[in-house]
């Protein structure tokens, strides 16, 4: 169907239902190659059968075979590729998948992890499957790490910002060229670097999406970076201070002896970890060192690792605790042998700009500042978000109290700030903040990390009030063996007294005691 011919034709085909129009249009989606975009052009677009594509498999790997299960059960779908170029050195790959038949009307985009660099394809196809429109970009470059932004200063604005603007912009232009109207309602959806975008186009771009679901994000970049490495620093400063991995269940099993019963169920996991007190000192060697016990200096680094990150000679706190109880078993990727790759990355190409850089350089007197000032590009999720507000966005945020690389302490932080700037009445209207007890990074862990977050977005924006409760769920093997409510933060899930601990009923939010 060729847009450019207005009148009667145009007006017949406003005038079909939703999935009618879908229908009619996905025969022309070839045709999409002709469409028209600002600083952007389309290279492709191209019709896929039920279950017929194949994502790029990774350099020197295969497509992983739960991936490969999820794209042979997708339906047909309109695959259209497209450049944007908003500057002259910009090179943003964006691709947005359009239902042949059954669209909702809606557009979802999908979000990236880590430095990005390629197409989110697993999570547009969660989106595709749901009956959604759906768009994801590489973010402006095709590198693992940040080695692109070197010399390119660009292409460095491109992944913080302008390539979620641009997909934004692009994807539902390509929406309704293919329907024939736009979507009724634009949702966000990611974790990790994909939570900090979604928080980014809140405060960056508030008209371009109706919902963001924002999961793990990072907040502060620059900072949340610089305090990795002082942590690391930390852990590493002297021979026998750090923890090996075979001490992390020792320690693990200390903290939930302590703190477990306190939410009133014994169940290995902790419901409110900022109510944990332990001191790791009750670990401590009565003499030497040994396989079950901490060294002093082990004992001063596990308590470290809990406690604020704190500059080494002024004592001022540079971040809050970038590791809670019940973490213990991942320590390793903020605590191991190589500091968090992230933010040595950052270091390497954004302050250094030397990719030789060695992280046993880092000195946290000096270069917490110097991340500070280098990467304050990457700031870009602002705390006020009252235009977004304003035009009925709704921000549903959640957070694993297990994380393991993004500190829990951070959603916490931002929210409230959020919510100091726009007033409480924001609360359950405009934004909402659920934490998961036991759940690693965006997923995964002891807890119920598992929950419907599209749908728990999709009742927002249909009652006009965040859920009450979100049912997550836990699975051994495949299959689910414990429920439990998600609480908006910062009501937690208390045992009512009677029926099954595995049971999410047998559960109700309240505020903590």
């Amino acid at each position: 169907m060729h847009f450019r011919h207005a009148g009667v034709c145009v007006v017949l085909a406003l005038l079909m239902p939703v999935q009618e129009r879908a229908a009619a249009a996905a025969a022309s989606c070839e045709s999409l190659v002709s469409v028209s975009l600002p600083q952007a052009s389309i290279t492709s677009a191209a019709g896929v059968t039920a279950g017929g594509f194949t994502p790029p498999a990774a350099p020197g790997r295969g497509v992983p075979p739960a991936l490969a299960r999820t794209m042979a059960a997708l339906p047909a779908f309109c695959r259209v590729a497209v450049v944007s170029k908003p500057t002259a050195d910009s090179d943003i790959r964006i691709e947005v998948w359009l239902p042949a038949s059954g669209w909702n009307g809606k557009f979802q985009a999908v979000g990236n992890g880590g430095w990005a660099g390629t197409i989110p394809y697993a999570a547009m196809a969660a989106a595709l499957a749901r009956g959604y429109a759906t768009a994801g970009t590489d973010s402006g470059h095709s590198t693992a790490g940040a080695s692109f932004a070197l010399g390119h200063p660009e292409k460095l604005i491109d992944y913080a910002h302008r390539s979620l603007h641009e997909l934004a912009v692009h994807a539902k232009s390509v929406v309704n060229a293919y329907y024939g109207s736009r979507p009724t309602a634009s949702v966000w959806n990611g974790c990790s670097t994909g939570g900090n975008q979604g928080l980014t186009l809140a405060s960056m771009y508030p008209e371009d999406f109706d919902a963001i679901v924002a999961g793990a994000p990072p907040d502060i970049r620059s900072r949340v970076h610089a305090v990795r490495l002082v942590l690391h620093r930390f852990v590493h400063r002297t021979a026998g201070s750090y923890i090996p991995p075979e001490k992390y269940p020792v320690v693990h099993k200390a903290v939930m002896a302590a703190c477990d019963a306190k939410d009133g169920v014994t169940d290995g996991v902790l419901e409110n970890p900022r109510s944990c007190r332990f001191d790791p000192k009750v670990l401590q060697c009565k003499t030497g060192d040994g396989p079950s016990c901490l060294t002093a200096e082990q004992v001063d680094t596990a308590r470290a690792l809990y406690a604020d990150i704190k500059h080494p000679k002024t004592g001022q706190v540079l971040y809050s605790p970038l590791l809670q109880p019940g973490s213990e078993l991942l320590w390793s990727a903020l605590a191991g042998p190589q500091p968090f790759s992230n933010a040595t990355e950052t270091y390497k190409y954004l302050v250094a700009q030397d990719a030789a850089w060695d992280p046993s350089r880092f000195d946290p007197a000096v270069d917490v500042k110097k991340m500070d000032a280098a990467a304050a590009v990457l700031n870009t999720a602002g705390h006020n978000l009252k235009p977004f507000f304003a035009r009925g966005g709704k921000l549903l945020m959640y957070h694993g109290w297990s994380d393991q690389q993004n500190p829990a302490s951070t959603s916490i932080g931002y929210y409230t700030r959020v919510v100091n700037a726009a007033g409480k009445s924001a609360v359950g209207r405009s934004i909402q903040l659920y934490m998961v007890p036991g759940m690693n990074h965006c997923q995964g862990g002891v807890g119920t990390d598992t929950f419907d977050k599209v749908a728990a977005i999709e009742e927002w924006m249909a009652r006009g009030t965040a859920p009450a409760q979100i049912v997550a769920s836990h699975a051994t093997d495949g299959k689910v063996d414990r429920t439990r409510p998600l609480c908006p933060y910062p009501q937690v899930a208390v045992y009512k007294g009677a029926g099954s601990t595995d049971e999410a009923s047998s559960f109700a939010c309240r505020n903590p005691r």
